[in-house]
């Protein structure tokens, strides 16, 4: 009679089993934590190590201080277009009637009747009429359809009610938080630390612009040396945040400096020179028409020019300085004039390309300006003596002008920096 197992009585196969088991937890554990670790690893990788010295380190607190406090700064405008008795939300078309409005090929004029629902503040949920008004402008008008989201302003009555809703446009904050954060997102991950410095750098010069710089203009500064000043500043900061505070950070700095200080000089003389009034940029006239006629049109103009190459000629002279660090720091015993003569060639390259790089950024401003021309036959010569074209000329050709400069300029500031006496 075979007899029955006793499990309680008979353990060691089941102590077997369990060693077993926890071994291969074990296993499992070590090859999960070493998993996890290397994932980190990749992952935090892609922020590059952080190698900055402590004085380094306190320019980007500094900095980073600083952009939080310029971003805070007011302007004095913020409620010069705002009324009291009315609020901002967003609307989603629920109806459009469109027998009063004409349409004549690509050219719309008349009246949109729309029905809107509110989807925001505390109005949600209900519905008004409202109306959209297209002049024949494609440049000014909006078109709506049913199931379009947009903006719109709500006009109260004095106890609060609604009395109007005011469309506006398209609603697009929301699709500009979105690639705000894609953009950041991307600049971290393939940029790294590097990535989040140039962020500063990024939101400290638009901070700079619309903070600092437009609001002291309206206020009767003159725009060349305001702009001038704010440009040098936001050149100072992005130099020596991305090169460190050292000698290629300085020779950057100055290289850059000395281009804008040229192209300022450069644009004063060719605005005068071609006799433009600076009335040539979009809005420029509705500034003069809504009380801010003391504005100087040709020195805003000017202003725009050396504000738009300064990014590039930050560029050229960063690429110059360090490829001259470099050279110096693989070949110490190179002489200031060997070490110039170097700087010199990697300059003329980068020079080239990005004079081609300014021009192509500069052509998609007049490029329907030009079709237009070519169009409709308009010979050449009436073509260069438009003011239009003529500014679009001192614009691009100026600011190529004074990128060019940069080069011997950052080669000159780097051969005395970082170059050591010719023997």
């Amino acid at each position: 009679m075979l007899k029955k197992k006793n499990f309680y009585h008979e353990p060691h196969e089941h102590h077997e089993l369990f060693a077993h088991i926890l071994s291969l937890f074990d296993l499992v554990r070590v090859v999960c934590g070493k998993i996890h670790t290397y994932w980190i690893a990749s992952r935090l990788s892609f922020m590059g190590n952080f190698k900055e010295s402590g004085k380094d380190t306190v320019f980007i607190v500094v900095a980073s201080l600083l952009t939080i406090l310029v971003l805070l700064i007011p302007t004095g405008f913020e409620g010069s277009g705002v009324y009291s008795n009315a609020v901002r939300a967003k609307v989603r078309v629920v109806e459009v009637n469109n027998e009063r409005l004409k349409i004549i090929g690509p050219v719309r004029q008349g009246e949109q009747q729309l029905e809107v629902e509110i989807l925001s503040k505390r109005f949600k949920g209900q519905i008004h009429s409202t109306s959209n008004n297209m002049i024949g402008k494609m440049e000014l008008d909006k078109a709506y359809v049913k199931g379009n989201i947009a903006f719109a302003v709500i006009n109260l009555t004095e106890d609060g009610q609604i009395a109007n809703v005011q469309i506006i446009d398209h609603y697009r904050t929301d699709k500009t938080i979105i690639l705000g954060i894609l953009f950041i997102v991307a600049m971290i991950i393939i940029m790294g630390w590097m990535g989040f410095k140039i962020l500063i750098t990024f939101v400290f010069s638009v901070a700079m612009l619309v903070r600092v710089l437009y609001p002291m203009i309206l206020r009767g500064w003159d725009p060349i040396i305001g702009a001038l000043i704010i440009t040098m500043l936001i050149t100072a900061l992005i130099m020596f945040l991305v090169g460190g505070l050292t000698r290629r950070a300085l020779t950057a700095f100055l290289g850059a400096s000395g281009g804008v200080i040229f192209t300022t000089i450069l644009a004063f003389v060719f605005t005068f020179w071609f006799k433009i009034h600076g009335a040539v940029r979009p809005f420029t006239e509705t500034l003069l028409f809504t009380g801010y006629g003391h504005l100087n049109l040709a020195h805003l103009f000017i202003a725009g020019i050396f504000i738009a190459a300064s990014g590039a000629m930050m560029d050229l002279s960063m690429d110059v300085a360090a490829a001259m660090d470099e050279i110096k720091n693989q070949q110490p015993a190179i002489t200031r004039l060997g070490l110039m003569r170097s700087g010199f060639t990697v300059a003329r390259q980068a020079a080239g390309t990005m004079s081609t790089t300014l021009l192509l950024a500069y052509s998609a401003e007049y490029t329907a300006m030009i079709m237009t021309f070519l169009a409709q036959g308009v010979p050449l010569e009436n073509v260069i003596n438009m003011v239009w074209v003529s500014s679009e000329v001192v614009h691009t050709l100026v600011g190529c002008f004074g990128l060019t400069l940069v080069a011997p300029l950052t080669v000159f500031a780097g051969g005395m920096l970082l170059g050591k006496k010719n023997v």
